[in-house]
């Protein structure tokens, strides 16, 4: 510990957790073992960080979120193990009305600058790209990769896999392995190199492709219809079926189209 930090004599603390000079750790937060917190860090709310976690200097975690229906209820976050979280994040508290609790999972990259707003839900092995924004209550699946300096719009849905350009607002649901970019992002294909990197098999690869350009391209029917002739061949793979599921999924927004 470092004695220019403040630190609540409440908070716990675990074993091996390196504190630097000036971070300020407030009464609810619990810090597991073997992290290591780098200099000028606040952290506060009820906040849970698990082991071997990094957090660089200037980050902000637990924080009441911006939103004006907050009314200083007791929300939460939950930070998983092994993430690093760079220079500037900002990471705020849940809301009453979103689930009470902002999460990110196992095995993340919080790169310089980046905020995760309120009730969001953030899988493992998630990289978020330098000044990568989250809005409230978005959901980003596992293997994720957002590029630097883009937004994703409140309750959107971000599939597992997928791939977001660099400048993209993505203002819909972005369906699991592929890629958008843009402005206003729109569906740009299949993320084939993050599929590569997870060791999805070729005859796999294959079989999405097929089922993707079908479903986002094909003019047969609607997209509803043609949703539902893919699910009726009752394909067995992984990716696929993971598609289609998503494409079930309750959601507020619409999906992103090519």
């Amino acid at each position: 510990m470092n004695s220019h930090s403040i630190i609540h004599k409440n908070a716990k603390i675990g074993k091996n957790v390196e504190i630097g000079p000036f971070c300020t750790i407030g009464k609810n937060v619990e810090i597991k073992e073997n992290c290591k917190i780098h200099s000028n860090v606040v952290i506060d709310g009820n906040t849970i960080i698990e082991k071997n976690t990094e957090i660089f200097p200037f980050a902000t975690i637990g924080t009441i979120p911006q939103d004006l229906k907050y009314m200083g209820e007791k929300t939460k976050i939950y930070i998983g193990e092994n993430c690093k979280i760079r220079e500037y994040v900002t990471v705020n508290l849940g809301t009453k009305g979103g689930g009470s609790l902002t999460k990110i999972g196992n095995n993340c990259l919080l790169m310089i600058g980046t905020h995760i707003a309120h009730d969001c839900n953030i899988m493992e092995n998630v990289i978020f790209a330098n000044h990568s924004t989250l809005a409230g209550h978005v959901v980003v699946e596992k293997n994720v990769v957002v590029g630097a300096l883009s937004a994703i719009h409140q309750f959107s849905r971000i599939g597992e896999g997928a791939m977001i350009g660099g400048m993209s607002g993505v203002t819909a649901d972005v369906v699991p392995f592929t890629t958008v970019m843009g402005n206003r992002a729109k569906l740009a294909g299949l993320n084939l190199v993050g599929l590569k990197r997870n060791n999805t098999s070729k005859q796999e690869i294959n079989e999405l492709r097929r089922v993707f350009k079908y479903i986002f391209y094909s003019e047969d029917k609607t997209l509803e219809l043609r949703r539902k002739k893919i699910k009726n061949e009752n394909l067995k793979s992984y990716t696929v079926n993971k598609l289609l599921n998503f494409l079930d999924g309750d959601t507020k927004r619409s999906i992103c189209g090519p």
